[in-house]
């Protein structure tokens, strides 16, 4: 869960910080930029991913990409060290939502083997 607000002021204070957590394509939907609040469901998204893989094994930011299929539905695009722990624990498929509402952002992360 993320505090929209408090990620408004930290992309704020860090310019830089949006490209360090999110790559471009992650950034821009249809070539424009997503609204913070969004960013902010991506950056929920990453951070329940480590949750449930256990620990973030040296992973980056840009190692777990979210996106979206045809649809809409989110989900992860894993390369590198992503990739590589997901498949060191046997893990077949990861679920993903997200949501923000009432100054939240929240994501949920299912990992099955």
């Amino acid at each position: 869960m993320v505090d929209v607000a408090r990620f408004e002021r930290a992309m704020s204070r860090t310019p830089r910080l949006r490209e360090r957590l999110f790559s471009e394509d992650e950034r821009r939907r249809d070539g424009v930029e997503l609204p913070l609040r969004s960013l902010a469901g991506r950056f929920a998204a990453k951070e329940a991913l480590i949750k449930a893989l256990g620990d973030s094994d040296d992973i980056t930011w840009h190692d777990m990409p979210v996106v979206s299929d045809p649809l809409g539905n989110p989900g992860f695009a894993l390369h590198g060290t992503a990739a590589t722990a997901v498949e060191s624990r046997g893990i077949a498929r990861i679920h993903l939502t997200m949501s923000h509402d009432a100054g939240l952002a929240i994501a949920f992360v299912v990992v099955e083997d």
